[in-house]
């Protein structure tokens, strides 16, 4: 059983095909943390937080949601060939998002998170050597894992947040499986200690950064944008949130692409595939809603909110189609499947990543000079909201899902 102590939150959700999850002829996929409630399974998918949510000032909580009762039908660890893993993989993702296989050679894709995964490098090597991606080792020079400082020397390691690291590590080597990747840990979950690991990973060189956590806002926040998020020619990228209708910080930075989150089906239109607002209930989906704090930038043009609205664009989410990682810490190792805003933060990431080296101050503008080559998503809400765009999906902008979802790559060029 994975030992996380911060774990406390089971939800029950309806049960789809994840991926090619209909194969799926084995056990269960996961066991129930320590410390979490027991989930139940009655036609439905159920899933746990990887990460407690926090409430305190200046704590952040990550937003990854692991399924806890998928069936899986390769073995639970290491490759197992001619199989696919239950959940999305890189083929769907690719497909789903009209993406070219093999993008981004020549980049650099940092993901910031707190505390340490000791098994992330040999993790990644499983993921990618199942699904027939290029390796991406240290001993080659294209994956980094450092401190908040840039040293070797790494925090203690935690098994919620190494969970979340995974889940980052895996979304890069699905959508951008040749660019070189930086694991930038943190040494604790504050917003001083995350955006340290920030300005690190901008410091290395990277010019795609992911951050797959909130908090609440306050009143520091717009200080914070100035000294963590503020790095113009960087694409920053921030999850919107899991808790529904409501903003969380960083993603209402003005400074950053906020990403909110969708649920993803195959589905027999042109496109192949459809999407709505993720909302599993009225405190569980995608955050979105108008920053109580930060300044609103200049691209944003909505009119019912005066300072930053959340979200700008949006990808899959729902860890009731939820996609495929490859997590071997802790003690229920192996193949899961994750869901939450932690999935669409790396996945835009690595998107910008095969779009190419920004050329805008804030790549974050971009998405919104390139509308018509997003997928409007237009139906699903998380809540009962005045304007109702702050929380229900509509023709062009609304806050669940932005300006909609990658189809292919000129959205997120200048």
């Amino acid at each position: 059983m994975r030992t996380n102590s911060k774990l406390a939150t089971t939800r029950r959700i309806a049960l789809p095909l994840l991926g090619t999850a209909s194969l799926a002829i084995g056990g269960l996929l996961a066991a129930v943390p320590a410390g979490a409630a027991t989930p139940t399974a009655h036609n439905g998918t159920s899933w746990v937080r990887s990460c407690a949510v926090v409430h305190a000032a200046g704590e952040m909580a990550c937003n990854a949601l692991r399924v806890t009762n998928t069936a899986e039908h390769v073995h639970a660890l290491g490759v197992t060939a001619a199989a696919t893993p239950s959940g999305y993989g890189p083929s769907s993702l690719l497909s789903a998002y009209n993406l070219p296989a093999n993008g981004g050679a020549g980049q650099t894709v940092a993901i910031v998170d707190a505390y340490n995964d000791p098994n992330a490098a040999s993790d990644m090597a499983t993921y990618r050597s199942q699904y027939g991606l290029p390796a991406c080792t240290t001993a080659s020079g294209c994956f980094k894992q450092v401190s908040q400082t840039g040293t070797s020397t790494l925090p203690s390691a935690d098994a919620g947040w190494a969970e979340e690291e995974s889940l980052d590590l895996d979304m890069v080597s699905a959508i951008a499986p040749n660019a070189h990747v930086i694991l930038v840990e943190a040494k604790s979950a504050t917003t001083a200690n995350l955006g340290t690991a920030v300005n690190e990973a901008v410091k290395l060189g990277a010019k795609f950064v992911s951050n797959s956590y909130g908090g609440s806002e306050s009143s520091s926040d717009p200080s914070y944008d100035t000294k963590y998020y503020d790095h113009p020619g960087v694409a920053i990228t921030v999850s919107a949130g899991d808790g529904g209708y409501g903003v969380e910080y960083p993603a209402a930075s003005q400074y950053v692409t906020s990403v909110g989150g969708t649920s993803l089906s195959t589905a027999s239109n042109s496109r192949g595939w459809t999407e709505s607002v993720w909302n599993t209930s009225s405190t569980e989906g995608t955050g979105s809603g108008c920053s109580a704090y930060d300044a609103k930038p200049s691209w944003q043009k909505d009119s019912g909110c005066s300072k930053r609205m959340v979200a700008d664009v949006s990808a899959v989410a729902d860890p009731a189609t939820g996609v495929a990682v490859y997590d071997n810490y802790g003690g229920d190792p192996g193949w899961e499947v994750f869901g939450g805003t932690s999935v669409a933060s790396p996945l835009i990431a690595a998107v910008y990543a095969d779009a190419g080296t920004p050329t805008a101050s804030y790549p974050s503008a971009d998405p919104y000079a390139h509308t018509s080559a997003l997928n409007d998503v237009t139906t699903g809400s998380t809540s009962t909201c005045s304007p109702a765009y702050f929380c229900t999906a509509e023709v062009g902008y609304d806050g669940p899902t932005g300006l909609g979802t990658p189809n292919g790559l000129a959205a997120f060029t200048g």
